[in-house]
């Protein structure tokens, strides 16, 4: 992922890493988990079984302009919220009721429109990791892992269509990040995942001052227009990467605790109030 991220930044078109804003990137506060907005307070398996199914559906930002959001929350939020709420009241789905998962029961859940577009798209990834799970439960999931974070990853990315970001496996390298942030995994390879390339963390870097926009991919952006996925938006993506993995060997910090810092950072108002690129995809 690293080579290839690093091939595509060195000939990228729209895109440009501004090497000397890098020295500028300020680190920030350790990862943390939300107690509110995220379900902390079961038990290992049930807490683990939150966070896989949260990270199977942990992905519609080129939709969340259009989500019906919690005060004070971002897209992001509404559904971990929604989520965590769900688990509170009834506990995990079973793999069995993943399987049968219908739009109407996640619109419900999360308090949406039926006929939302991400509606159905969420209901088919539950569904998926449904699948997935078979007979196992989610410590069984990390338990096959063995320990290793790359590996638990290669396996959601080979096996559920919507977590096979080729060239990125946002949401399979940002699962296994989950579960070790919430203390129901230990991984001794953490430090080797990059960073979960969306569109909040290349934002964040184009605010600094470390990704620069061509004039006309950065007036399509600032118009607030969708952004179709292809080569401008997997440049965007690939230079975040790319970026990261130089600022995390500048200030002496792993990719994935990077990329923390900044998504946090990119909740500030002065982020916030800027567009940032929005491409409809099932993978961020």
């Amino acid at each position: 992922m690293r080579a290839s991220c690093a091939q595509l930044a060195a000939g990228a078109q729209s895109v440009t890493i501004e090497l000397d804003a890098i020295a500028h990137v300020e680190p920030g506060p350790p990862p943390a988990l939300d107690p509110l907005r995220h379900y902390l307070e079961g038990s290992p398996a049930e807490v683990a079984a939150y966070f896989l199914t949260l990270d199977a559906v942990n992905f519609g930002s080129g939709w969340f302009p259009t989500l019906r959001k919690r005060a004070g929350s971002s897209g992001y939020f509404t559904v971990a919220w929604a989520l965590a709420d769900r688990f509170r009241a009834h506990g995990p789905w079973t793999p069995a009721q993943l399987r049968t998962i219908g739009t109407a029961e996640i619109a419900e859940t999360l308090g949406q429109p039926r006929d939302h577009e991400l509606m159905a798209l969420y209901a088919q990834a539950l569904r998926e990791l449904g699948r997935f799970l078979g007979d196992r439960d989610a410590l069984a999931v990390v338990g096959g892992a063995r320990g290793s974070a790359q590996a638990l990853a290669a396996e959601l990315a080979g096996s559920m269509t919507l977590f096979a970001d080729r060239g990125f496996y946002k949401r399979a390298q940002i699962a296994a990040a989950d579960l070790a942030l919430a203390g129901v995994a230990r991984f001794k390879d953490l430090h080797r995942l990059t960073i979960f390339a969306d569109n909040l963390v290349p934002h964040v870097l184009r605010c600094d001052g470390v990704l620069r926009y061509d004039d006309d991919l950065a007036a399509h952006v600032d118009s607030g227009r969708l952004l179709p996925a292809g080569r401008r938006e997997r440049e965007i993506r690939a230079c975040a990467v790319r970026a990261c993995e130089l600022i995390a060997a500048r200030v002496g910090a792993s990719e994935h605790e990077l990329d923390n810092w900044l998504w946090s950072r990119g909740q500030a108002p002065q982020y916030k109030s800027r567009p940032r690129h929005r491409t409809r995809t099932v993978y961020y």
